[in-house]
């Protein structure tokens, strides 16, 4: 008997689309009747509860890229892409910061303990659909790499809440724990050190997911995830475990975080492990003709551990940053069967537990600088690489096979000027490269992608 992947998964385009976000911000804004303003900061905040939200729209070209998918959160390919293979110029979404809609709340408890919480829904403002990175996979099911629109795995699986969602206890004194679905340290970190603060357009390690992943893009956020953080005087810590065992995340998961701030110097280091993390990917012709679901998707299952180390410092109008990570990718030491209902409910066919009998290596660097003409304009620029080892067996260093060792290079430069707390406007580029193994089954190796965008956040 045939399975297919459940109806909310890929029901209809309704629940996949920003809908339930409208229906949401409708209820908190009835809530508050005669709109409560928090006095301190301008925000959307009633009985503690408060409303917030990112629209980040803009148009972009890139000389080898992919059509725009209504679907996967990053709209384009702003990354050298396998699939990219024409020019293109289109409207472009998020390329600063995730579209999304949110609730967060906060209320004393007792004194000096607040309760807190935080749901967050991603979304693609340009098709007005929930961020879902898996759907774009489907839609890519069986369809020639020439003829592919933009797909790539990522954490927001159309989800109703596919950012965060947690409930937790906050104290001065003995830190903050949170329970539900976390951001992981490792994303953490990358959101603080990354020079272009996570940008899908202008960051290798914002659009690609697979250092704040430790390897694996879905498990920047983990569902069913304990996370506590700690801070005194110049030091802080986080501690975060996933218990696993659950549909959309079959292996258990842990990470370690320490770091300081002192006079402009931030430090921050990390270790993740997480064992049967998912890569997912399209079907191809080839595999959907055996017979499998034609809305399935196929995945490589490895336990992956990963440690980092960035670091910046700031001075006057200038701020330097850059990090390092190694991620080592090996088979599963409790491999998984198929088939198998994932992320999002989407339904995994073709699982190969195999991909690593020679453990696969990658290590990321980056390094950039912000320089501010005023406290409402700057200009950024960063650079961004990636080192793969050959774990084919062979010690091939060339494009005959992905498992070949290779490497990846990336270039960019952003301006952004705010006009008001809540509004700004940026322009900028990303080139990018890739070489050897990691070029491999490319249509083309390099992609040049500049963009002008508007974002409004409330």
């Amino acid at each position: 008997m045939k399975h297919s992947v459940n109806s909310f998964a890929i029901g209809g385009a309704a629940r996949r689309s920003a809908l339930p976000a409208a229906i949401l911000a409708g209820i908190a804004l009835g809530g508050f009747g005669t709109v409560a303003v928090a006095a301190d900061d301008g925000s959307l905040t009633w009985n503690g509860i408060t409303l917030y939200g990112v629209v980040d729209i803009g148009i972009a070209y890139q000389s080898h890229g992919a059509p725009l998918s209504q679907d996967f959160y990053t709209g384009l390919d702003y990354l050298v892409s396998k699939n990219g293979n024409k020019s293109i110029t289109s409207f472009a979404p998020s390329g600063l910061s995730q579209s999304k809609i949110g609730l967060q709340g906060k209320e004393e408890l007792v004194e000096g303990v607040n309760g807190i919480f935080n749901v967050e829904m991603g979304f693609n403002p340009t098709s007005g659909k929930l961020a879902d990175a898996l759907g774009s996979l489907v839609h890519n099911n069986g369809v020639p790499l020439a003829n592919q629109t933009t797909a790539s795995d990522g954490s927001r699986a159309g989800q109703l809440f596919n950012g965060v969602a947690y409930l937790g206890l906050q104290s001065k004194d003995w830190g903050t724990i949170t329970f539900g679905r976390n951001n992981t340290l490792l994303l953490d970190t990358i959101n603080k050190y990354d020079p272009m603060g996570g940008s899908y357009a202008f960051s290798v390690i914002g659009y690609s997911g697979l250092t704040a992943g430790g390897g694996n893009t879905e498990n920047t956020r983990l569902d069913d995830s304990i996370k506590y953080t700690y801070k005194y005087d110049l030091f802080h810590a986080g501690l975060l475990y996933q218990f696993g065992k659950s549909d959309s995340s079959p292996g258990e998961a842990w990470q370690l975080n320490g770091g300081f701030d002192y006079a402009g110097f931030s430090v921050d280091a990390n270790y993740a492990h997480k064992k049967d993390a998912i890569a997912a990917s399209s079907l191809s012709a080839a595999q959907l003709a055996t017979g499998v679901p034609q809305d399935s998707l196929a995945a490589t299952i490895s336990d992956n551990t990963a440690w980092n180390l960035a670091a910046s410092y700031t001075t006057g109008p200038f701020k330097f940053s850059g990090g390092y990570e190694h991620i080592r990718f090996k088979n599963p030491s409790l491999p998984i069967s198929s088939p198998f209902s994932g992320l999002g409910g989407y339904y995994f066919s073709i699982i190969n537990n195999s991909a690593y009998t020679h453990p696969r290596v990658t290590q990321v660097s980056w390094l950039g600088a912000r320089y501010a003409f005023s406290p409402n304009w700057d200009i950024t620029g960063a650079w961004y690489h990636y080192d793969q080892n050959s774990y084919k067996g062979n010690g091939c260093h060339d494009t005959s096979a992905g498992s070949c060792s290779g490497s990846l290079d990336a270039y960019s430069v952003m301006t952004d000027y705010r006009f008001t707390k809540r509004l700004d406007v940026y322009a900028g580029a990303m080139y990018s490269r890739v070489a050897d193994g990691l070029a491999s089954g490319y249509l083309h190796t390099n992609n040049f992608s500049p963009m002008v965008g508007v974002r409004f956040k409330f």
